[in-house]
């Protein structure tokens, strides 16, 4: 779960997950521990790496720092430094193309950092320029679709960077995604909706979900290598900024969902059954607060909310449809 708010200068609340457990969720407590990370001041995201080894932790300070974990200790790996402003997001690359790290920025950059051979040699493998104001956000793609990173930002434009084999970067762009800005990006899963109840050939999915300062949620699909609008019109029913959007995994069941959160205070779960047809929303709550995050567990089961009340709450879909919250972490 990204923080969009503020925590106390340096430190982070690192909380046992249990997004993946059990879906009964009979836990009475998630044990947690405090983190000093260094920093000097706000920490915006913080990243959990594929294995659940090391965090990568983005601050105003515009330093990275990685933090290896191991049961309840931790240690400071490597301290990055490269941007010159805010740095507001960082996330891991699949493993499978190595220990890469990208991270964006408010001074409108987008970095590609590599590890070298020891834990604390880190390198800036690429730095993309191509946005002209704040990146607000970035999500790799699903692996299934190689090396791939959006990026949304505050000049509403979406960015996609794809890595070739020669080490170079393609890039290709959504010109004007949201004009008054773009807050968040996520990708859609690589196995489409429906794909173990058929039969046939797998063509991994090529969508993105983005959330923007008009209020709206945009679909977007990659048709012979350019992105186009995949939901007519835009998804509105959020009344204020669109502060995250989040994919849901769908393990090839027979729908696809999308979370979005907003300054207006709700959390919005927009759904649809088949291609072409027309997504619907359903509030899932008034938080009465801005809500900064979503992000939903590996199997797409449990949401998690992070809301400007310093509250991270869980919810589960019931068997009627409705949601329910089955969990409060406590900070």
């Amino acid at each position: 779960m990204r923080d969009g708010g503020a925590s106390c200068p340096g430190s982070i609340r690192l909380v046992a997950s249990v997004l993946d457990l059990s879906p009964q969720l009979g836990i009475e407590a998630m044990p947690s521990q405090k983190i000093e990370t260094g920093h000097q001041d706000v920490v915006h995201d913080v990243s959990m790496d594929y294995y659940g080894k090391r965090l990568a932790t983005a601050s105003s300070d515009a330093a990275i720092k990685i933090i290896g974990v191991s049961g309840s200790s931790h240690q400071h790996l490597a301290t990055l430094t490269g941007h010159q402003g805010p740095v507001w997001q960082v996330t891991w690359a699949h493993p499978k193309f190595g220990s890469i790290l990208a991270s964006c920025s408010y001074d409108g950059r987008v970095i590609i950092w590599k590890e070298g051979s020891k834990p604390d040699e880190w390198s800036q493998a690429h730095v993309f320029t191509e946005h002209k104001s704040s990146v607000n956000s970035i999500a790799w793609a699903p692996y299934e679709l190689g090396l791939r990173l959006a990026s949304g930002s505050s000049d509403g434009n979406i960015s996609v960077f794809t890595a070739r084999t020669d080490g170079g970067w393609d890039t290709t762009r959504i010109d004007q995604a949201h004009p008054v800005g773009v807050t968040s990006v996520s990708w859609a899963p690589a196995l489409a909706p429906g794909a173990l109840v058929g039969s046939g050939q797998f063509y991994p999915v090529e969508k993105l979900v983005s959330g923007g300062c008009d209020n709206t949620v945009k679909v977007w699909k990659l048709y012979n290598g350019i992105w186009k609008m995949d939901c007519f019109p835009a998804l509105q029913m959020h009344a204020d900024w669109v502060r995250d959007v989040a994919w849901a995994p769908n393990l090839g069941l027979p729908k696809s969902t999308i979370a979005s959160a907003s300054q207006d205070g709700t959390v919005v779960i927009w759904t649809v059954a088949k291609e072409g047809e027309q997504w619907e929303g359903k509030v899932l709550n008034d938080f009465h607060n801005p809500v900064w995050r979503v992000s939903w567990s590996l199997t797409g089961s449990i949401l998690a909310v992070a809301d400007g009340n310093n509250n991270v709450t869980l919810w589960k879909e019931a068997v009627d449809g409705e949601w329910q919250q089955v969990m409060t972490v406590e900070p």
